[in-house]
């Protein structure tokens, strides 16, 4: 049953993905309609080629992508909690992560055209969904059946969900700021930036897929403010149950360490955010800095563990 869910699951995304690449080269390669006057996209005024490529799932694409995230969704409960016992690892970390992204993407797209994240997202999704098929050395944890406990990881898997899609976000705003300050330079760096779009056509339409940055920079805060919430509930249900669950206390090891440095980090962030205003690339910078703490956390030490050195996660 397993590999029929992952089967389904891989075909799913990877036929999703690839529809939606081909869907945009096509749309990349079009001739500009003259008809159509040129419109702000992503913050670069495009015309016609951007404005398809920009025009969201179809009906039956946004099905698919519901049935391949419900089919994902069982597969990770099927694989991770077997005969009241937790199998979990760094490739089930990424795979729970990705699925989350998928879902959140998924959600967002219902109000705000985000093709260009689709493109990014899936691929990945795609990836992350057979990672555990590769790398299977888990470690088993008998009191994953205590609902405390699993309420805890339900907790923590949707924020770290939360944080992967807002490190994406981050991403996506810094090659779009990028661009937007090489066409605003002076004439020679414009003429640099124009060859260099020439020459990544992709990468150029790519980019006039995503909604203006002002509507990005909301849609990462409002991730990054709901991730926090969650990655505090996090922490405190795992100080007030790891006693409880696994009789000691809650030991500052590597993972621990890694977490409270994230959510300090994403807390510092939100501050200076609304005192102040933080933006830019600086904040985007502090983003990304904040999320490779905490995936040092949740997916490094298990990787370095399992793969490097080869012996359960203590």
């Amino acid at each position: 049953m397993d590999i029929v869910l992952y089967a389904l699951t891989a075909l799913l995304y990877g036929g999703l993905a690839v529809a939606g690449w081909r869907s945009h080269r096509n749309a990349a390669m079009r001739p500009l309609m003259e008809s159509v006057p040129p419109m702000p996209v992503g913050g670069v005024a495009v015309g016609a080629t951007a404005i398809s490529a920009a025009s969201g799932m179809s009906a039956t694409g946004r099905a698919l992508l519901a049935v391949a995230l419900l089919a994902h969704g069982v597969l990770l409960h099927t694989t991770i909690f077997q005969a009241n016992a937790m199998y979990f690892g760094f490739a089930f970390a990424l795979s729970a992560m990705f699925w989350l992204g998928a879902g959140i993407y998924w959600i967002e797209s219902f109000f705000f055209p985000l093709d260009g994240l689709r493109l990014l997202v899936l691929p990945l999704a795609f990836v992350a969904s057979l990672l555990p098929l590769g790398f299977n050395g888990v470690r088993v944890l008998p009191y994953a059946a205590a609902p405390m406990f699993k309420l805890h990881f339900l907790i923590a898997n949707i924020a770290y969900g939360l944080f992967a899609i807002a490190a994406l976000h981050a991403i996506l705003m810094l090659l779009v700021e990028r661009r937007l300050h090489a066409m605003r330079g002076t004439n020679a760096q414009r003429l640099a930036a124009a060859s260099a779009a020439a020459g990544n056509g992709w990468l150029s339409s790519w980019l006039d897929t995503l909604p203006p940055l002002l509507t990005l920079e909301k849609l990462l805060f409002r991730l990054i403010a709901a991730g926090f919430v969650l990655l505090t509930l996090t922490l405190v249900s795992g100080i007030v149950f790891s006693e409880q669950l696994i009789d000691r206390a809650l030991s500052l090891d590597h993972k621990t360490v890694f977490a409270i440095l994230s959510w300090v980090m994403f807390g510092a962030l939100l501050t200076a955010r609304r005192v102040s205003g933080w933006r830019g690339r600086a904040a985007l910078r502090w983003v990304l800095a904040s999320f490779v703490a905490l995936l040092l956390a949740y997916v490094g030490s298990r990787f370095v563990f399992e793969v490097l050195l080869h012996r359960p996660v203590v």
